[in-house]
């Protein structure tokens, strides 16, 4: 038995008392993705919805099933004010009629922002259970949650078997714990989008461009996680990611990733967050190659940039003839967020052998709608400026935009579009000036 046994115990406590504490107006922050804790943030709901609580600030980061369906469920409008650094599913046809707001920021920024921005009451996130040293793990979700956990005022956690132990600056010690619940159901699990046929030749031209040995980097969204197939080939390969995904698990598990070759962390894989499956979490509970840090830390482009032959690979919605990329806005709204896409596209680029790659399928809606445009829509936010991409890759081939002229990217960016716009886009371009 842990000499901390006792304190565990007089910590814990039902969901309900546990956010019994929490005040009118208060600000609270909670774990990220698979780390929401669902039965903290159902006591917390039903508090509201028993009028005992209200004026409340939530801040999040890509919510997930359990927070859309307790604190960000619309009759809690007019009690909650819901926040989100980065948009997902779930918050996105609120934020469109203003019912949540979007925090434009970079994900390596989020920290910072809750430790000299904001004033913050409450912290609740879920986390592995105590070890014999009286220390949680935060699991799949370090990002932001490890700097607000020590930054708050009070710190609720709920203890879920489920939840890997993973090493790394991930740990936090039942001394720094104000309350404690237990709740273990299911993580979250991440659904990935069915494989198209387009995934082959952009997967096969992306692995083209990564040497042996190399450090990567795989963004959210279908394509990034389609190209980890297509790695397989090859040896000695690192991991430094924002986002730790199931084909990066089966890539370890192959033999293809090692560390043995990094320059920064040699032989460990190093992540922020992490989402994937049952077994993937299994693969990372109590790994030693497993680290976690801040993304203060992990997305920061000057550490980025210490890893020798660093390639990350994000995908993008659309790019004009300038080079700009847009991941986050569409149909003229906020889609998603700029997350950790620009850190990376940076920080590779300024690595050693260091390349940076966009991704993206030529068109959309069934191949009625070129991704490629001459110029953004008014409103349209950049996520990605011309004067950072460096590799654009579709379908249809792979374009270095790196030290070529308007003239040059337009031609360039216009040989990767689908055929049946090429056309229409040299025309625009002709008009534009750009040839």
């Amino acid at each position: 038995m842990s000499v901390y046994t006792a304190e565990y115990r007089q910590k814990l406590t039902t969901p309900d008392k546990a956010v019994a504490s929490i005040e009118n107006g208060s600000t609270i922050v909670h774990g990220l993705t698979t780390a929401e804790p669902p039965a903290l943030l159902a006591a917390i709901a039903d508090r509201v919805r028993a009028d005992e609580l209200k004026d409340l600030k939530i801040y999040s980061f890509n919510p997930q099933k359990h927070v859309a369906e307790t604190v960000f469920a619309p009759d809690l409008c007019d009690c909650i004010q819901a926040y989100s650094w980065f948009v997902s599913g779930s918050d996105r046809p609120k934020v469109r009629v203003g019912l949540n707001y979007f925090v434009p920021v970079y994900f390596h920024q989020v920290p910072r922002l809750i430790r000299d921005y904001m004033e913050l009451d409450v912290t609740i996130t879920t986390v592995s259970p105590m070890d014999k040293a009286g220390y949680f793990s935060f699991g799949t979700a370090n990002d932001f949650t490890s700097t607000a956990a020590r930054h708050c005022k009070r710190l609720i956690v709920e203890v879920n078997e489920h939840m890997p132990r993973v090493f790394g600056d991930s740990l936090i010690h039942i001394s720094e714990v104000d309350a404690i619940v237990e709740n273990h159901v299911p993580l979250l699990e991440l659904r990935l989008p069915e494989q198209k046929p387009e995934d082959q030749a952009i997967g096969e031209a992306i692995a083209e461009l990564v040497p042996d040995g190399a450090t990567i980097q795989l963004g959210i969204g279908g394509i990034p996680n389609a190209v980890a197939r297509y790695l397989e080939g090859h040896e000695d390969l690192g991991i430094h990611t924002e986002l730790l995904v199931p084909g990066m698990i089966e890539l370890i598990e192959k033999g293809v990733v090692t560390g043995r070759k990094k320059t920064l962390h040699p032989r460990k894989t190093v992540f922020t967050i992490a989402q994937g499956t049952k077994k993937m979490y299994e693969f990372m509970n109590d790994n030693p190659s497993m680290e976690s840090y801040p993304a203060s830390y992990v997305l920061d482009p000057s550490v980025i940039a210490q890893n020798d032959n660093m390639i990350s690979i994000n995908s993008i919605l659309e790019v004009d003839l300038l080079g700009q990329c847009n991941a986050e806005f569409l149909a003229g709204a906020q889609f998603s967020g700029t997350g950790g896409q620009l850190d990376f596209v940076r920080g590779a680029f300024q690595a050693r052998g260091g390349k940076s790659i966009l991704a993206f399928y030529s068109t959309a809606k069934n191949g009625t709608v070129s991704r490629i445009v001459p110029r953004f829509k008014p409103g349209t936010m950049v996520t990605t400026p011309r004067m950072d991409t460096h590799y654009l890759v579709t379908e249809y081939g792979v374009v270095d935009l790196k030290g070529k002229s308007t003239r040059e990217r337009a031609l360039e960016i216009i040989n990767i579009a689908h055929p049946q716009f090429r056309e229409g886009l040299l025309r625009e371009a002709e008009d534009m000036y750009l040839i």
